[in-house]
């Protein structure tokens, strides 16, 4: 999709969306319409009982004396509130099967920030987001015919700067770690997962690839394990991004890809079992940050790691009550084979650590069915050892609209998951259960400093009433992740 930044008196084109906020005050470009309209913009928001209230809107056709298609006005609300992402999604929502093919937002005129306006574009790229992939005829008035977004405002040179070398690579991550999660796992399974990631070598990435043989030689029968019961080989791929000091410790992101998850021996339900194909959304978080991190050229030391495994329940499969021994010596008891996300990060947290040596660590993961008991979908459940990375993710998560919510970890959960003939078990009982798997990942990350994100309620949704979030993957974590690094390692 083409962007283009321009100024107030060159953004006539397309379809227009203008915010009017509350009170009917509108800004730039809005007031000289109003002006040359012969009253057509004053008289439709008269008739149609507009008066700028969030939520609301008025479309009318093309005020006399301008070069659009058509017009809309979008209620804003109170200006101090104005969400310009929001307005750039709902303005796409409203107008993406419209039959036109370019979308101008016009920003001008009230000093919104350029940072603002480069996000009213990733607003709207996200609401145009669709999975079509597999389509072999699409039904009518369902196909995004906007291919390009004009946004008219006051600093269109430093807007522009803003989009192209922070918030447009991100995006273009967070739509691939949607692709990712939407693709189907006859398609995207460990080895061609890990081909895909290889690409990035063009990116200026460096990508080693780890079978099954380098992973059981480094000890990784927890990992191994996931996957034994599947003929498709797992998979650990390990991506550098060296854009920081050489001198620098990186810090290490680590994704959970199980490609799907049947739940082994322990199997799943039958109904809804279909969704989990996106039972790698942590991965897929991971690498669409990995390929953003490289295409904006961050000045950090970066190193992404992928657990890739498919759980699957055939007659070598690991059973309940099996011991495994984790790359780190520490014996786990399985005794749920659906609780398989664990295992995966176990022994690829405890890599990251011994090899990297890493300022700090996250992992993402959708892990528990229980944080969605506790947070729903409208935050990830947030785990930490150190409160000062805590608090910094905490404020990533503000800036960059992804929720977070943290969550405690204490030696009174920890006893849940020790076992009487091995080190551990890999559940800890339906109590706190998402707590208690945050309390066995601790166990492999020793004193580096850690966050856990549970995603499983914000990876992949359903239902969903964002209108940035149109499909089954959110691509949720690209954001944050990216917000982290460039605030705390740049």
């Amino acid at each position: 999709m083409k962007v283009i930044f321009v100024g107030s008196e060159k953004a006539s084109s397309g379809v227009g969306v203008i915010p009017v906020f509350k009170g009917g005050k509108f800004y730039g470009a809005a007031k000289r319409y109003a002006r040359d309209s012969v009253g057509q913009i004053k008289a439709a928001m008269k008739a149609g009982h507009f008066n700028g209230e969030k939520g609301s809107s008025v479309s009318l056709y093309a005020p006399t004396g301008s070069k659009l298609a058509g017009l809309l006005l979008k209620g804003a609300g109170e200006k101090t509130d104005f969400d310009a992402e929001m307005f750039g999604a709902t303005a796409m929502k409203a107008l993406r099967v419209s039959g036109e093919k370019t979308l101008t937002l016009h920003l001008d005129g009230f000093k919104l920030k350029p940072d603002d306006a480069a996000r009213a574009v990733v607003g709207a790229r996200l609401a145009a987001y669709h999975f079509f992939k597999y389509r072999t005829k699409l039904p009518k008035g369902s196909e995004t015919t906007i291919t390009t977004i004009r946004v008219s405002v006051d600093d269109s040179a430093k807007a522009r700067a803003a989009y192209q070398k922070f918030h447009g690579p991100i995006c273009d991550g967070q739509l691939m770690a949607r692709d990712l999660v939407n693709e189907p796992a006859n398609t995207l399974y460990p080895n061609s997962y890990a081909a895909r990631i290889k690409k990035f070598q063009k990116l200026g990435v460096k990508v080693e690839i780890l079978g099954e043989k380098k992973m059981k030689e480094l000890g990784m029968d927890a990992l191994v394990g996931v996957g034994q019961g599947s003929r498709r080989e797992s998979q650990l791929v390990v991506m550098h991004w060296n854009g920081g000091k050489k001198s620098d410790k990186p810090v290490c992101l680590v994704g959970k890809g199980v490609t799907f998850d049947t739940g082994g021996i322990s199997l799943k339900p039958g109904a809804g079992m279909w969704d989990m194909k996106a039972d790698m959304g942590g991965s897929a978080a991971v690498v669409g940050a990995m390929h953003a991190i490289a295409t904006r050229k961050a000045k950090a030391n970066v190193i992404g790691i992928v657990g890739l495994a498919e759980n699957m329940p055939d007659g070598n499969a690991q059973n309940p009550g099996d011991i495994v021994t984790s790359m780190s010596g520490q014996t786990i008891e399985v005794q749920n084979t659906d609780a398989e996300g664990r295992l995966v990060l176990a022994d690829a947290l405890w890599y990251a650590k011994e090899r990297f040596k890493p300022q700090a660590m996250v992992d993402l993961a959708t892990l528990t069915g229980a944080i969605l008991i506790a947070l729903g979908h409208e935050h990830a459940g947030l785990f930490s050892n150190s409160d000062k990375v805590a608090k910094a993710f905490a404020k990533a998560s503000k800036h960059s609209t992804e929720k977070t919510w943290r969550l405690p970890l204490a030696p009174e959960y920890d006893r849940l998951i020790n076992s009487p003939i091995a080190d551990m078990k890999n559940i800890g009982g339906r109590p706190a259960g998402s707590i208690t798997a945050a309390q066995f990942l601790q166990r492999f990350v020793a004193d580096t400093p850690w966050v856990h994100l549970d995603i499983a309620g914000t990876a992949m949704k359903n239902d969903r009433k964002d209108p940035r979030e149109t499909t089954l993957g959110t691509g949720f974590g690209v954001r944050l992740l990216n917000q982290w690094v460039a605030d705390n390692y740049e």
